[in-house]
C-alpha cells in the first residue's frame, strides 16, 4: 500500500463547526459558527451589530441572546431567514421583542426543539399559539412573565406540543384553570337547590369550555406554574394529563389545598422535585399522604407553609432518597423534627431551616453529627445561632459546615469536661486550636 506523505487530513464540515459565547463572531468564522451564545457578554452588543453578524451565519443551530436585551424584531426576522437550521432558541429579557419577530420564526418552518421567550413582555397569544401548532418538534417552551398571555395560547399549547418534556410558565397573572386540562368530561353544573349567586357580568374567559383533551402528555417531565392563581381543579386535570411529571414548581400557588397534594400523590415514584413554597394551606394530613405515596421524592420545599409541624418533618425524614429540603419560617417546627432528620434523613446534601424560631443550638449540633453528607445548612434568623463564635461559619459553604460542625463537637466536649471537674461551662467566641 502507498501513502502519500505529503497530503495533509481533511475535517469533515460538521467537525470544522464551532461554538462562541459571550461575542460576536469574527468574519472567518461566520460560516463555521453553530452554536451562538450571548449571556454576559464583557463588551456590550447592539441590535445593529447582531443583525449585521446573523446575515452571514447560516449554519446556527442554537442561539441565545439574553446578554443582547435591547435586541429588536428586524434581528429575529434576519435570524429566520438565514438560520434554516435553528433548533434552539433563547430570548428570555429582550422586551422589546413583539409578535412580529416570534411569528417570523413560526413561518420559516424551522425545526425548533427548545425555545425560550422569558419577560419577553410584549408578545400575546397569537405568536404562542403559532408556536404550538407550527414547531412540532417541541421539546422545551418557556413562556414566564408574560403578563398578556391568556389561557387561550396555553390550550394551544397542551393541545398541539405533544412531545414537550419541560413547560414553564411562571408569573404570568392571567392564567387560570381554564388554561389547563379539564378532569371532568362536562362542566359542572349548578343544582337547582343551590341559592343562586347574585348576578355577575361574566368575562370571556370564564366562558371558555373547560379543556378536554383525547391525548395524554407522557412525556411531560417538568411543569413550572409559580405563582399562577389556579385551583385544586387544574391540579387534578394537570395530573391526570401528565402522569410522569418528575419536578413540579407550584411555589407561590396560595389557593391550593391538601386536595392537590392528594392529586399529585397519583404521581407516585416518578415525583423527583417538588416546590411548594408560600402554599400556606396545605396541612400534615395533605403532606404525610404525599410522602409516603411519592417515595422517591428527591427535593421538596415547603417553605413558609405556616400549618406545617413535625409531623410533617417526621414523614419527609423517613424518605430515602431525600437530598433537599427546605423549612424556612415553618414556624411549628421544633428540635423534635430536627432530631428525627438527624436520625432519618441520612443522605442530606442542602437544608433550609432560617426563621424556625424554636430550634436549638443543641439540636442542630444533633443534626450537624449524624448527617455527614450535609453540604449546605441556612440558619439564618434562629435566635440559638445569634450567640458568639457561630456567625463565622456562615460562608463560604460547605468548607464552613464541616467548620461549624468540628467547632459545637469543641464545645460539647468542653461542656462535659468542665461538669466532670464540676467548673463553670462558658462558651467560647472563637475557635482557637490551643482552647482544647
Amino acid at each position: 500500500m502507498l501513502l502519500d506523505c505529503e497530503s495533509e487530513p481533511t475535517n469533515s464540515f460538521h467537525e470544522d463547526m464551532i461554538r462562541v459565547v459571550d461575542r460576536l463572531p469574527a468574519e472567518e468564522e461566520y460560516r463555521r459558527i453553530r452554536h451562538l451564545i450571548l449571556q454576559r457578554p464583557e463588551i456590550p452588543i447592539t441590535d445593529e451589530q447582531l443583525a449585521q453578524v446573523l446575515a452571514f451565519c447560516p449554519h446556527l443551530e442554537t442561539v441565545v441572546l439574553t446578554g443582547v436585551p435591547e435586541t429588536t424584531d428586524r434581528t429575529i426576522v434576519t435570524l429566520a431567514e438565514k438560520s434554516i437550521n435553528l433548533v434552539g432558541l433563547n430570548l428570555s429579557g429582550c422586551s422589546q421583542i413583539t409578535d412580529v419577530g416570534v411569528l417570523e420564526i413560526t413561518n420559516k418552518s424551522l425545526p425548533l426543539q427548545w425555545i425560550q421567550l422569558n419577560g419577553v413582555i410584549g408578545l400575546t397569544d397569537p405568536s404562542i399559539s403559532a408556536i404550538a401548532k407550527t414547531c412540532s418538534r417541541l421539546l422545551e417552551c418557556e413562556v414566564s412573565d408574560l403578563p398578556l398571555l391568556t389561557p387561550v395560547a396555553v390550550r394551544d399549547i397542551w393541545s398541539f406540543s405533544r412531545k414537550l418534556r419541560t413547560f414553564r410558565l411562571a408569573n404570568n397573572p392571567l392564567l387560570t384553570d381554564r388554561a389547563f386540562p379539564s378532569a371532568a368530561a362536562y362542566a359542572p353544573t349548578v343544582s337547582e337547590d343551590d341559592k343562586p349567586l347574585p348576578h355577575r357580568p361574566t368575562t370571556w374567559l370564564e366562558k371558555l369550555p373547560p379543556l378536554i383533551l383525547r391525548h395524554t402528555a407522557d412525556n411531560l417531565r417538568l411543569l413550572d406554574l409559580s405563582h399562577c392563581e389556579i385551583t385544586d381543579d387544574a391540579i387534578e386535570g394537570i395530573v391526570r394529563h401528565a402522569p410522569r411529571i418528575q419536578t413540579f414548581i407550584l411555589t407561590g400557588c396560595s389557593l391550593l389545598t391538601d386536595k392537590s397534594l392528594g392529586s399529585i400523590s397519583t404521581l407516585g415514584d416518578h415525583l423527583d422535585v417538588l416546590m411548594l413554597a408560600h402554599v400556606s394551606n396545605i396541612t400534615d394530613r395533605g403532606l404525610v399522604n404525599l410522602a409516603r405515596s411519592c417515595s422517591n421524592l428527591r427535593c421538596i420545599d415547603v417553605g413558609f407553609c405556616r400549618n406545617l409541624t413535625d409531623l410533617s418533618v417526621f414523614e419527609l425524614a423517613s424518605l430515602s432518597s431525600l437530598r433537599r429540603l427546605s423549612l424556612v419560617r415553618v414556624h411549628k417546627l421544633t428540635d423534635i423534627g430536627i432530631f428525627s432528620l438527624a436520625e432519618h434523613a441520612i443522605g442530606l446534601e442542602r437544608l433550609h431551616l432560617s426563621y424556625c424560631d424554636h430550634l436549638s443550638l443543641d439540636a442542630i449540633h444533633a443534626l450537624l453529627r449524624r448527617l455527614e453528607r450535609l453540604q449546605h445548612l441556612s440558619a439564618t434568623g434562629i435566635p440559638s445561632f445569634r450567640r458568639t463564635g457561630v456567625n463565622r461559619f456562615s460562608e463560604p459553604t460547605p468548607a464552613n459546615v464541616a467548620r461549624l460542625r468540628r467547632f459545637l463537637d469543641k464545645e460539647d466536649k468542653r461542656r462535659r469536661e468542665a461538669e466532670a471537674r464540676n467548673v463553670p461551662f462558658i462558651m467560647r467566641s472563637d475557635d482557637k486550636m490551643d482552647l482544647y
